[in-house]
């Protein structure tokens, strides 16, 4: 396809994203312009709130800056009246990241991967410039350099992933194609690593969120009244009861980060000597958002067996790993490898994925929520490798001459003749 049809359709894409985005907020915040103010509330408003919502979702933090009267009529302490909003809500930059994986697909259908998805990603920063530019506010500000780059990184990355994806799988010219048919040319084991580690690494980060997404609307599901509770206490009408809710499913996929890292051991912090982990939860004042009902006030020390589920994860990434090797011509330092691939692929996956799930919401004790990377990353990495390792290196099974078939350890198999 011709590199200029391939850009607009990249460059429309992008703005597809964008648009997606706004009309997300900018709908529900309309209709309560419109129920709740009855048009009293000032219409010039109603863009800056739209792209500072956008903008935080795409992780971009907000300087917040209460205005003197309603810390008057609120009673809150001037102290607490400027801070910084950077807990996002990840449903954007989740949509996001699927649309600019999508688009660098395309891309690469069409022959011109890196175009589409260089294209993509300059129009969608250039979207993201102009919601900077053209959304002053008085209460939240945003430094302009993150607020083009954090969304265009966002959409950027995952295009170009996307687009070497289609590269690798389907090019048959260029430096990918290239370096996969000498890839190719390897040794059948090694030729075979790159492919299996991205596959299997892939069906690992999906098995862990999925196993986060359990957990999580177990949860929701085993603390329901605390949650109605909470919605009770807030006083709202039936049109705030939906908008609360729309806003809290925007941070579903937070809360999916912050029960993995509850899986995996290390638990979240939330705020100043407050965290929640299977091994012991201590909780501080919390927002009184409904959605941190689900979040437990205690635990039990059974819940420590809940870190065997990353490691059933990557047993089943580890089988899924082992059905592409020969039982007759197998090397164990391929397996090792791919071993240790699958682990790095799932820790770093969700050391990025709780880094993206942590900030600030609020002053004081709401300054710093959410897991820390490293020690998530750290625990992932050694059950999903642990469990990969399992299925991957254990002792394969060969025919002997008799016909019967007995057990033997994988570094005794003979290796493949090329």
């Amino acid at each position: 396809m011709n590199r200029v049809i391939v850009f607009l359709l990249a460059a429309f894409d992008a703005l597809v994203t964008v648009a997606a985005g706004l009309v997300v907020v900018l709908a529900p915040a309309t209709l309560l312009w419109v129920v709740e103010f009855g048009g009293l509330a000032p219409w010039d408003a109603l863009w800056p709130t739209t792209a500072s919502v956008w903008q935080l979702g795409h992780v971009v933090p907000l300087e917040i800056t209460l205005p003197a009267d309603y810390l008057a009529t609120a009673g809150i302490d001037p102290g607490a009246a400027s801070f910084v909003l950077s807990l996002a809500p990840l449903a954007f930059a989740g949509f996001t990241a699927i649309s600019a994986a999508r688009s660098g697909r395309r891309a690469s259908r069409s022959g011109a991967a890196f175009t589409g998805a260089l294209a993509g990603t300059a129009v969608f920063a250039a979207a993201a410039a102009g919601i900077a530019l053209t959304a002053g506010n008085p209460v939240a500000n945003t430094s302009l350099t993150e607020a083009i780059l954090f969304p265009a990184l966002i959409f950027g990355i995952p295009a170009m992933l996307g687009a070497l994806v289609g590269e690798w799988q389907d090019a048959d010219r260029g430096v990918i194609a290239a370096l996969r048919e000498r890839t190719e040319d390897l040794p059948e084991d090694w030729a075979l690593t790159p492919t299996v580690i991205a596959r299997a690494g892939t069906i690992a980060v999906v098995g862990l969120v999925g196993v986060a997404a359990l957990v999580t609307a177990v949860a929701i599901f085993a603390r329901g009244s605390q949650i109605v509770g909470l919605y009770e206490a807030s006083h709202v009408d039936v049109l705030g009861a939906v908008l609360l809710t729309l806003g809290q499913l925007l941070y579903l996929p937070t809360l999916i980060a912050w029960a993995l890292a509850f899986v995996a051991g290390p638990g979240v912090s939330l705020g100043a000597g407050s965290t929640v982990a299977a091994s012991g939860t201590t909780t501080g004042v919390l927002p009184g958002l409904p959605l941190m009902g689900a979040i437990p006030e205690s635990t039990s020390p059974w819940l420590l067996l809940l870190a065997l589920l990353p490691v059933a994860v990557g047993a089943f990434a580890g089988w899924f790993a082992r059905s592409f090797f020969a039982a007759d011509a197998e090397r164990v330092a391929a397996r090792i490898v791919v071993t240790l691939g699958i682990a790095v692929v799932a820790a770093g996956s969700a050391a990025l994925l709780v880094a993206l799930a942590s900030g600030s919401l609020g002053p004081g004790t709401l300054a710093q929520l959410g897991p820390e990377p490293g020690p998530v990353a750290l625990a992932i990495g050694i059950e999903v490798g642990v469990g990969a390792g399992i299925l991957l290196l254990s002792p394969r099974r060969r025919a002997r001459e008799d016909g019967a078939i007995e057990a033997v350890p994988t570094a005794l198999l003979e290796p493949s003749v090329d």
